[in-house]
């Protein structure tokens, strides 16, 4: 059975993936919308810049962002500069890295999800006297909510699975930045394997049961002009 510190683990996993992705999805529609209807021709660039963490070994991401946020990077010298202190193996450390690593596991739906909408309903809630912030939260926002619910179901799941940029960035302090995968790999380095089990068995079943609401989900919803 689980314990205390398995329970700790858990809790700590869930508390990063629920903030992670309510930055993200903040963070996440305005950079989508921009993707979806930018003619720059910076649109390429950018959008292979969101979507490197899918590529990337998740190691790298950590040691860049590791080296970026410490004492002698931009990043921890502008957190210093801010007086909240360096930000490695910190939860606030972890909460960086899991929205750089899961960004593109919310642009990437929004982006398809804003383009599926289309200008046209825009111009039309123009010609009533939409302003265009009326129309986005009116209009579009409505229309692409498939998009929101995958954007935030997949950049949960996808957060709560994390491990190599956890380790590089926050380490694996007990109460502090030790998650559910950092937990189990305590646990096999300590060859106490019925312990990784229920963890492990439990983050099969979650992501089973994730997996299958996203099926649901895209099978009951109709497609935006479909």
């Amino acid at each position: 059975m689980l314990s205390a510190d398995d329970w700790g683990a858990v809790w700590l996993t869930l508390q990063l993936a629920s903030a992670t992705t309510v930055v993200l999805l903040l963070v996440a529609t305005p950079l989508a919308w921009w993707l979806a209807h930018t003619p720059s021709r910076w649109r390429a660039a950018i959008g292979a810049v969101v979507a490197l963490p899918l590529v990337l070994p998740p190691t790298v991401l950590g040691f860049y962002l590791l080296v970026s946020l410490g004492p002698h990077g931009w990043g921890g010298q502008f957190t210093q500069w801010l007086g909240v202190g360096l930000l490695p193996f910190t939860f606030a450390g972890l909460l960086v890295g899991s929205v750089v690593y899961s960004l593109p596991f919310a642009v990437q739906p929004l982006q398809y999800a804003f383009e599926a909408v289309g200008k046209r309903p825009l111009e039309v809630a123009a010609t009533l006297g939409a302003s265009p912030l009326d129309a986005f939260f009116t209009v579009a926002v409505p229309l692409a909510l498939p998009g929101f619910l995958t954007a935030g179901i997949l950049t949960f799941a996808h957060t709560v699975g994390e491990f190599g940029v956890v380790l590089m960035l926050g380490g694996n302090i007990p109460g502090s930045t030790r998650v559910v995968s950092t937990q189990i790999y305590g646990h096999v380095e300590a060859l106490e394997y019925t312990q990784a089990h229920w963890l492990s068995g439990g983050m099969v079943v979650f992501s089973f049961v994730v997996l299958l609401g996203l099926g649901l989900l895209t099978k009951r919803t109709p497609r935006v002009g479909g």
